[in-house]
């Protein structure tokens, strides 16, 4: 039997075309380079941007770079455990978070995963960590009031359900101080709340944890921490995570708010990460993209229109200046972003204003559409009467002579400022605050000593409580002082002037 030549070759052909077949080559990479948490994949032809990579050891990577050549990765995890030569397999997934009310009551890391040692999240839903933002159709004008029971803030600058109002000063000025009270004070309000920790020391973590759970808020709030010792790609990925999980809520009829502790850190976590990939450094080195990095992230905050369920997305983002430099880079970036500043100035904390709001400097680009109608009208030119006593304050200094007019004005300055000061953890409800501020408006507080200010609004509070309680579910109703509401508030201020005893 003869044998030819030509069919041997001929079925050779055959099989290695089957085989070809039957193996794609394309979905393994090998691993050239890796260290300080970035490693560098030859071979993955047909990897996505941000598809989520499988090392040896359990690691997992997240693709950033697509070059012509190699695929820059973010590992997430320990890089020691990657080493060159690795073999990478994909996923063919993009990278997910858990969603669901599951979340609620427990702490988590950058990607969701439990943290708390109370066991496995069982979440029976996941979706991307990186969303396209609802578009305009989708929405509607932010018309409903979110309270921080803050005076100054519901006051002055309000927030409304979907906003985004940024919170800015230097550092150890009470910035998350106005964020875990008004995570404290969404008690009974109906609104889920989502703290994210971008670089926090794990003892800060662990104590606002435990300040929320002692006073009962880690029954609709969830924790994400992504603390200084974890890696930067964990750092990058939480604020999208917990955006991810406050989208559920919205979506789903619910109402969420989402706390950014801090996005400064979050910047320099991105900034790192790109600079290690190899991306051209711009403006104060950071990438020429950490506009968009936050833009897109602080975009998917919004209040749906009653077609799509009336959900609302509200971001509280928060950015550490260096000396209060509000025109630096990362600040300037973030504030054209949202929809208005909380500017905490170090020298008012140190003047023991607290919280320390700097009311000309402060914004709310929503005002009082965010606001119910009672506010409104006792909270008018209270803004002008606080700028002009800062302003006449710097001359008191010099021991210039004062006319009776400025006298009175800073009189009135100082006694309005004084009574705006809250201790930290102690919101009050909406229907106190305009109580004391239509007290205040309406001469009631005027011939006290300052220090006697903080007596008065408490035992005035107490008093109406146990005497007059209807007056605070009236307003609660009605939203609005009428001349009944009124006649009884100049009724109740009247009779407790007669028995309040300063100190």
């Amino acid at each position: 039997m003869e044998i030819k030549t030509s069919e041997i070759t001929e079925i050779i052909k055959k099989r290695i075309e089957s085989y070809k077949k039957t193996i794609d080559t394309s979905e393994v990479g090998v691993a050239i380079s890796v260290g300080d948490g970035v490693a560098r994949i030859y071979g993955l032809d047909n990897v996505m941007s941000g598809e989520i990579l499988e090392f040896p050891a359990d690691v997992y990577g997240y693709v950033l770079n697509l070059e012509e050549d190699n695929v820059g990765v973010a590992i997430l995890g320990e890089d020691y455990l990657v080493k060159e030569g690795d073999v990478v397999k994909r996923t063919g997934r993009v990278a997910e978070a858990p969603i669901g009310k599951e979340i609620i009551g427990r702490i988590l890391d950058g990607l969701g995963r439990p943290i708390d040692g109370k066991g496995p999240l069982n979440a029976k839903d996941h979706s991307p960590i990186e969303r396209k933002a609802v578009g305009i159709v989708h929405r509607k004008k932010v018309s409903e009031p979110l309270y921080t029971g803050i005076k100054i803030l519901d006051a002055l600058i309000p927030i409304g359900r979907g906003q985004r109002e940024l919170i800015i000063g230097d550092r150890q000025t009470g910035k998350t101080a106005i964020a875990i009270d008004t995570i404290l004070n969404q008690k009974n309000s109906g609104v889920y709340c989502i703290y994210v920790a971008i670089g926090q020391k794990q003892s800060s973590v662990s104590f606002i944890y435990d300040k929320l759970h002692s006073e009962g808020a880690m029954e609709y709030t969830a924790i994400i921490a992504a603390n200084a010792s974890d890696p930067a790609t964990l750092q990058y990925f939480a604020p999208y995570t917990g955006a991810t999980m406050g989208e559920y809520f919205r979506d789903n009829k619910m109402h969420c708010l989402i706390v950014y502790d801090d996005l400064s850190k979050h910047a320099v976590a991105y900034r790192q990460l790109s600079l290690l990939l190899r991306r051209p450094p711009a403006r104060e080195a950071y990438p020429g993209d950490v506009f968009y990095l936050h833009s897109r992230l602080l975009e998917r905050a919004a209040k749906l229109n009653d077609a799509h369920g009336g959900g609302s997305l509200t971001a509280l983002p928060i950015i550490e200046t260096q000396a209060g430099d509000v025109a630096a880079y990362i600040p300037t970036n973030v504030i054209s972003i949202t929809d208005g500043q909380i500017f905490l100035e170090t020298d008012l904390f140190y003047a023991g204003v607290r919280p320390a709001v700097n009311a000309g400097l402060s914004v709310s680009r929503v005002g009082g559409d965010a606001q119910i109608k009672a506010m409104k009208q006792v909270a008018g030119g209270l803004r002008l009467s606080l700028a002009q006593y800062r302003e006449l304050a710097a001359f008191v200094q010099f021991g210039a002579d004062l006319d009776k007019i400025t006298q009175e004005l800073i009189t009135r300055g100082r006694m309005m400022s004084e009574l705006l000061k809250q201790d930290q953890y102690v919101p009050m409800p909406v229907e106190h605050e305009i109580i004391i501020l239509f007290a205040a408006n309406n001469g009631y507080c005027h011939k006290y000593k300052l220090s006697s200010l903080k007596k008065y609004e408490k035992e005035l509070l107490i008093y109406i409580e146990n005497n007059n309680p209807e007056i605070f579910r009236e307003i609660r109703e009605k939203q609005q002082i009428d001349d009944n509401l009124k006649t009884k508030f100049i009724a109740v201020l009247d009779t407790f002037k007669t028995l309040f005893i300063e100190d």
